[in-house]
């Protein structure tokens, strides 16, 4: 007899939700460098029928995409009976570009004043979370990113930014998360726990849709 862990018996109950039709359904992780999206993603779509799903992964934007954010995102939405896993989405502009400096004030504040009429138009469900972490934890695994072998390709300049700029990150992320529909925070100081409370709150969703 097959001993399943916790997560397992989440995912089992996932995999049962996408047998039936689901509509178009939008899995945003947002969360601070090193929360772990990448691996949550991951394992949310081990075992997932790889027709119902896809996934969004956060790269440089062109300059035409800065221009036109949310247009930018009108083909990136998923099609229907299909899951798409968002690795940062288009709340990247309220959040890390806004941090960073890499969008204008304009820019930032056209976001906050327009995004929710546009996912409104999206015949879409849309699912935010939000994958938290301490300061102390996010240093520690910044660090570990730097120290480690099979790691250290993930570290970036932009760890060390972010890490300085944590409290200016909590107040973007506040602002979002009191005004741009409802998210749902995850608690991700352990991995192992979050990511089984996230796809738990994930499969409790989808079942009540």
């Amino acid at each position: 007899m097959t001993i399943m862990t916790r997560l397992e018996l989440q995912q089992v109950k996932l995999n049962r939700i996408v047998e039936r039709p689901f509509g178009r359904v939008a899995v945003i992780l947002e969360g601070r460098d090193t929360a772990g999206k990448t691996g949550t993603i991951r394992e949310l779509t081990h075992y997932l029928p790889i027709s119902k799903y896809s996934i969004s992964l956060s790269t440089k934007p062109s300059e035409w995409d800065m221009d036109n954010w949310l247009t930018s995102w009108n083909n990136k939405m998923p099609s229907e009976n299909q899951i798409v896993f968002y690795d940062r989405s288009w709340y990247s502009r309220a959040m890390v570009q806004k941090q960073n400096g890499w969008c204008s004030d304009d820019q930032y504040e056209d976001f906050m004043a327009k995004v929710l009429e546009w996912e409104d138009a999206q015949p879409v469900q849309f699912i935010k979370m939000w994958l938290s972490i301490s300061e102390e934890e996010q240093r520690c695994r910044i660090g570990d990113r730097i120290e480690s072998p099979l790691k250290s390709w993930k570290y970036s300049p932009n760890d060390a930014l972010a890490l300085s700029k944590y409290d200016t990150m909590t107040l973007l992320k506040e602002r979002v998360h009191t005004t741009l529909g409802k998210w749902h925070n995850i608690d991700y100081n352990v991995k192992p726990a979050g990511r089984l409370a996230l796809m738990t709150k994930l499969v409790d969703i989808l079942s009540l849709a």
